[in-house]
């Protein structure tokens, strides 16, 4: 038994109702599931701001400590930030960081048991944390690139697994 479907318009859409115009779709009639989803980002920047930050010497203070915070704080309003997404009661957000020797990785992992999927709060996560790195460290590198931001993973729910 695998709940209720979305409406889908004539052309297939979900988000549509017949006369064009978007709406929030109905997840009440499905069924709830354990998901989880991983995103990424790449900060690229300079060896400096990494010596800085490894170092604890950037001006602006601890910058993945912040954007840890900036990421999980950011799954948690996804859908005050994204008009269609469906807010959802998150069990784990985590916010990691891989050193490159050009620049920083992010991950972020959201997990739930719901009735809608989280990729959108784990893009929404590690984006925001990206942007913090940045403001964290543009007063010694304005010139740094967010790039590379994608959904690596999700699992759970009608749709299965699929991983990038």
């Amino acid at each position: 038994m695998g709940g209720l479907e979305a409406p889908v318009t004539s052309d297939g859409f979900t988000h549509l109702r017949p006369d064009g115009t978007a709406h929030m779709v109905d997840v009440c009639g499905k069924l709830e599931s354990a998901r989880e989803s991983t995103a990424t980002a790449t900060v690229l920047t300079t060896s400096k701001v990494l010596a800085l930050l490894t170092s604890d010497q950037l001006p602006k203070g601890d910058a993945l400590g912040v954007a840890r915070v900036a990421g999980i704080m950011a799954a948690k309003k996804t859908s005050e930030l994204v008009p269609l997404c469906h807010p959802l009661p998150l069990s784990k957000v985590t916010v990691d960081f891989e050193l490159l020797p050009k620049g920083i990785n992010l991950l972020a992992t959201v997990k739930t048991r719901g009735v809608t999927g989280v990729e959108m709060e784990a893009i929404t996560a590690v984006s925001v944390a990206a942007l913090s790195v940045y403001d964290m460290i543009k007063a010694v590198d304005k010139h740094a690139v967010l790039t590379d931001i994608k959904v690596l993973a999700k699992s759970g729910g009608k749709s299965g697994s699929w991983t990038l």
